[in-house]
């Protein structure tokens, strides 16, 4: 039943994004607009396969909880197709996974490439000659499918975010922080001086916002959670207050903020994943913060993403934000570009 309903989705969407324009490669390739919706991949594999070990490692690790949210959601939905019904209603899918297991394959690797049917897609091929080969080479390269995915869905919000990006915001921002991200058209400035700025968009029942502010890069501990979270509930508690009297925003203690350091377009940070919580009110939701020293290594630069979307999954809403903070471009940078 999953599948026949799909494949009805699918034909609705192949049938939609035939009648969009399409775009061209570098040799003039037309290529229609990808379909399916953000955070979906379709995984070609034979249901043998899907329901042996290489389809437990593709579900353990794609179908794996999402970062700190309020509510358990994974991190793509997946759906199962075996090869003799990958029609050319499927290749236009923003991301497939196919798994080819077949003794005629002469080399077990795994293979990505971009833009195979539609743009922007990303297909990942893994050739095995055997189920064993393919469960090892699944092993092998499970994090890197997965990150590839998790790149692609980043990708192509910020490519439409500067396609579409609100000039205004992003100089605003600019402004104190020596560089900004791409916001896309809707988000504004709700607040703001030469300390703090809030971008947010809203609609009646999602609210996304961004806050933008600094303190001193002092000390070993600059950029260690406990810093961050300090220095991030002290600016929250001056800047945001709750919908009730001597309300609001601070990030929860619990679950334990999740700290990982990254690096990324050329920059190093620290990102934060967790919960915030308006303190003498019940709302919450999860967050993300991105911090990072300024040019001159004076200062550190926060950027802290959340959702407020209480009747809804809030999963491809905090990947929207997160692909804003991590669009993040020095300015002098941007100008180098131009």
């Amino acid at each position: 039943m999953k599948h026949i309903i799909f494949q009805i989705a699918a034909a609705v969407s192949a049938i939609a994004a035939s009648v969009l324009l399409g775009s061209c490669n570098e040799t003039g390739q037309m290529f229609q607009n990808v379909s399916g919706s953000p955070g979906e991949i379709i995984v070609v594999i034979e249901g043998a396969e899907w329901d042996a070990e290489p389809g437990e490692i593709i579900r353990n690790t794609l179908e794996a909880e999402y970062q700190v949210l309020p509510q358990v959601e994974p991190k793509f939905k997946l759906y199962d197709v075996t090869p003799s019904n990958f029609t050319n209603l499927f290749w236009i899918h923003r991301n497939i996974l196919i798994v080819n297991i077949s003794p005629d394959v002469k080399e077990n690797k795994t293979l990505i490439t971009k833009d195979v049917w539609a743009r922007p897609q990303t297909v990942v091929k893994v050739n095995a000659k055997d189920r064993e080969a393919a469960t090892e080479l699944l092993k092998k390269d499970i994090s890197l499918i997965d990150n590839t995915f998790e790149q692609a869905e980043r990708d192509r919000i910020i490519a439409n975010n500067i396609k579409y990006q609100e000039a205004g915001v992003r100089n605003t921002v600019a402004a104190l922080a020596g560089g900004s991200p791409y916001f896309p058209m809707g988000f504004t400035i709700k607040k703001g001086d030469d300390k703090f700025i809030w971008i947010s968009y809203e609609t009646t029942s999602v609210s996304q916002y961004v806050f933008v502010f600094k303190y001193p890069g002092t000390g070993d501990d600059a950029l260690s959670v406990e810093r961050i979270i300090k220095e991030s509930n002290a600016v929250l508690k001056q800047n945001v207050p709750g919908p009730v009297e001597d309300s609001y925003m601070i990030t929860a203690p619990l679950p334990d903020p999740q700290l990982k350091y990254i690096k990324y377009n050329k920059r190093d940070f620290a990102e934060v994943r967790g919960l915030w919580e308006v303190q003498n009110d019940y709302m919450g939701g999860p967050y993300v913060i991105h911090a990072f020293y300024d040019k001159d290594g004076e200062n550190v630069i926060v950027l802290l993403g959340f959702v407020y979307a209480p009747k809804y999954d809030k999963r491809n809403y905090l990947r929207q934000v997160e692909s804003i903070m991590y669009s993040f471009e020095w300015m002098d940078d941007t100008e180098k570009k131009s």
